[in-house]
């Protein structure tokens, strides 16, 4: 039977696999699909002495060694997800997780609870409690186990706590990438922890309006951001990012928001909108109102008022 050599080109690391001539196309397909679904590996990074990032997973976490314990931030997507973000913390040190601060309520921060001890401290702003219940309630994306959800609520615009000895300052500047955001500031080490409002996968920021998020709320909560005294911003997904970075982030977002308000004013529908400002269309059955792009949402919000 004659055989063949198939070079697959599906990932950026090229293979090349013996097949038989009948099921070359079969194998080539299946080994693409495989490729496009292996989840990105577990990266844990430090940061400053006793602080690390971890990606993979889900959202890019936060792990914050204290004297007795360790505080997470963000908790990964699924209970497999949630377990190997415990095992990196094994890694760093036998001391057990005591604390989880949570950026928002998406299932890829959120979901990975159900990992975790029962007896963990769940911190998060009041709207992110309110959110996973309504996900419960909908059986929908970001519906973590109920026995997982926030029980330290945070309800003013800036708290600072005092966690095994290390400083945290939680900032909430009003609805932005969803109504129950926490900025995560260490102030002695300079470092901050951003949730999805800095999230670098796409260049406009992802709003889920379903959430409470608004495009003006974005802008203030970035500005907040750029004021802070620190040096080194970890993203809800993405590479760590310097201040300079969020200037670019919000000034380039603050301008398309400008010319967008300018066309939605003169008329122009958000087709015409999206080909000025040169945004693609929106994809059938995609992943909802947050990933629609800048145009959909601050079109969406003009018709409120």
């Amino acid at each position: 039977m004659l055989r063949m050599r198939i070079r697959l080109g599906c990932t950026k690391r090229r293979r090349e696999i013996n097949v038989t001539r009948g099921i070359a196309v079969g194998v080539l397909l299946a080994a693409c699909a495989s490729a496009q679904q292996q989840p990105a590996p577990f990266v844990t990074k430090q940061l400053s002495k006793g602080v690390y990032w971890t990606s993979g997973g889900g959202g890019n976490s936060g792990i914050i060694i204290g004297r007795k314990g360790v505080t997470i931030i963000d908790a990964k997507t699924t209970l497999d997800s949630g377990n190997q973000l415990l095992a990196e913390v094994a890694k760093l040190t036998p001391k057990p997780v005591m604390n989880v601060i949570l950026t928002h309520s998406d299932g890829d921060h959120v979901n990975g609870l159900a990992a975790f001890p029962g007896a963990v401290t769940v911190i998060a702003h009041a709207n992110n409690r309110k959110e996973q219940e309504a996900a419960i309630q909908g059986g929908g994306r970001g519906a973590p186990p109920a026995d997982h959800l926030p029980t330290k609520l945070i309800t003013k615009d800036k708290e600072t706590l005092s966690l095994d000895g290390v400083k945290f300052t939680l900032l909430h500047w009003g609805v932005a990438h969803t109504s129950g955001d926490l900025i995560i500031l260490l102030p002695a080490q300079r470092i901050v922890f951003t949730g999805d409002i800095i999230a670098t996968q796409r260049q406009d920021p992802i709003i889920h309006a379903e959430k409470g998020g608004t495009s003006e709320g974005w802008i203030k909560a970035t500005t907040g951001l750029v004021g802070l005294d620190a040096t080194t911003f970890i993203p809800g997904h993405g590479e760590p990012q310097t201040k300079v970075d969020i200037q670019a982030r919000l000034k380039a977002t603050d301008e398309k928001r400008t010319k967008i308000k300018g066309l939605i004013a003169e008329g122009k529908t958000p087709d015409q909108i999206r080909l000025a400002v040169g945004d693609p269309a929106p994809v059938a059955g995609g992943r909802g109102p947050g990933f629609g792009g800048l145009v959909d949402i601050v079109y969406a919000e003009s018709l409120k008022k």
